[in-house]
């Protein structure tokens, strides 16, 4: 019954910004973590944060451009991503983690569907 639900992504102007939303549900997961995927690219890390507190860690690909939060009840990760680029256009996805320690791909255990973001005039 594990599921995990994106949602906010879309069509935006270069240097606009969007807030995609990741809703989980079944279990209680140790991290989430944002990736994305571009066309002909590899899945790539963007951020990850523990329910258990402290500060999200970033990749320098999108490093203070983005911002992860999570809600009060641990049921929803957020990702603010501002000042977009085309070079942005990717499949965002929402990922859970059982463990603590792993930021690659393999790390995340569930998954979401994805989210198509697009960064064109």
């Amino acid at each position: 019954q594990v599921q995990l639900v994106e949602s906010g992504g879309g069509l935006v102007q270069p240097g606009g910004s969007l807030r995609l939303s990741c809703a989980a549900s079944g279990r209680t997961f140790t991290r989430m973590g944002w990736f994305r995927q571009a066309p002909g690219k590899e899945r790539e890390f963007l951020a990850v944060l523990r329910w258990t507190g402290g500060s999200p860690v970033y990749s320098d690909s999108m490093k203070g451009r983005i911002t992860m939060s999570g809600d009060n009840a641990k049921t929803t990760v957020y990702l603010q991503m501002n000042s977009l680029q085309p070079e942005d256009t990717a499949v965002y996805y929402c990922a859970a983690s059982g463990t603590n320690w792993g930021l690659s791909r393999a790390a995340f255990e569930s998954w979401g569907q994805g989210t198509q973001v697009t960064v064109s005039s």
